[in-house]
């Protein structure tokens, strides 16, 4: 489908901004990678050629049986005994880090948290495990919580402030003074208290902070359906019966959502410093998770093993600046004055 040329001299904006557009590329390229996390990271060999057949243990559970052991229980693909099995009549395909981010290694020469090897590259964590593999998979987790929080507190925020600014009177104010009480009370130490009671998990966990955080666009949208709900095109279709469904939804929303996407990549690092924060404190994800907050708490613990913090805090570092350098290229993209200023224009 072609882009209209609106869109597309906003993408043309866009791509001028080269900070903007490399880390665009490059959160892309980590982000991808970090979803086939189970490729790059595993204590499972990614292909097993045994016999003459083809086994993939990242996908299927295979008994030990499967391969002349013993046991009918899931063969460990890093026992010797297994190893020897398999290659003795075929071959294992491994990943480049031979650990996921529950995997402990018993065979460290030292006390963990052990220091960055050749086997560890990161070194481990104060129970043994790689530190690379849990980086990478609290990447992805880190960033698929954050775009479901996004999303779903975006939806939530543009259809309240679609509602408020249409309708007016009565209930946008009583909205706004709803919006107002919500938005004051301490958000944080809210979720702190309600973790402690709830058990906790990734959707409840997401549930808990949506009820906190689908106020950000509200306020934008409102303003926004206000101005256009005296426009022309708006009165027009009223006059005409359309739906105020329609009216809300396929009209006036796009309007609306040029200036609502330019805050979309600050909430999606609002919602990542969020669970970080709940995972540093221990209000977050489950214990064991791979989680970059947990990883910093065990920095804090260990100050005798600086690879903790520094290697947690610079993936964070990097993953929010990468999203700050997004957010303000598609600021500017949206921003009428840097659109003349490229073409020479005068407004």
């Amino acid at each position: 489908m072609e882009l209209s040329p609106i869109w597309r001299r906003q993408w043309r904006t866009f791509r001028r901004n080269r900070r903007g557009l490399w880390s665009l590329y490059l959160f892309l390229v980590l982000f991808v990678l970090s979803l086939g996390a189970e490729f790059v990271a595993n204590d499972k060999p990614i292909l097993v050629r045994y016999q003459g057949e083809l086994y993939m243990p990242v996908f299927n559970v295979y008994p030990e049986t499967t391969f002349g052991g013993l046991f009918e229980t899931e063969a460990n693909y890093r026992d010797p005994y297994v190893s020897e099995l398999i290659n003795e009549d075929g071959w294992m395909l491994w990943p480049p880090v031979r650990y996921s981010y529950d995997t402990i290694n018993y065979d460290l020469e030292v006390p963990a948290p052990a220091p960055p090897s050749a086997d560890n590259w990161l070194g481990t964590d104060d129970q043994g495990r790689d530190v690379l593999a849990r980086l990478i998979y609290g990447f992805r987790l880190s960033v698929l919580f954050g775009l479901i929080l996004t999303v779903a507190a975006s939806a939530i925020g543009i259809v309240v402030g679609a509602v408020q600014g249409y309708y007016g009177g009565w209930l946008d104010l009583a909205g706004q003074r709803f919006v107002e009480v919500w938005s004051s009370m301490p958000i944080l130490y809210l979720i702190i208290v309600i973790s402690s009671f709830v058990v906790p998990g990734f959707w409840t966990l997401l549930v808990i902070m949506l009820l906190f955080s689908w106020m950000t666009l509200v306020d934008l949208v409102r303003a926004e359906f206000l101005r256009a709900r005296n426009l022309d095109y708006v009165r027009a279709a009223q006059a005409l019966g359309v739906r105020t469904p329609v009216i809300l939804f396929r009209h006036m929303l796009p309007n609306a959502m040029v200036a609502t996407l330019t805050y979309l990549p600050f909430v999606l690092n609002a919602s990542v410093i969020m669970l970080t924060s709940l995972d540093f404190i221990g209000f977050g994800l489950p214990p064991g998770s791979a989680s970059l907050g947990e990883l910093l708490g065990q920095g804090k613990a260990n100050l005798h093993a600086p690879w903790l913090g520094l290697s947690a805090f610079v993936t964070l570092a990097l993953m929010l600046s990468l999203l700050v350098f997004v957010g303000e290229a598609v600021r500017d993209a949206f921003d009428p004055r840097k659109y003349l200023a490229g073409t020479g224009e005068t407004s």
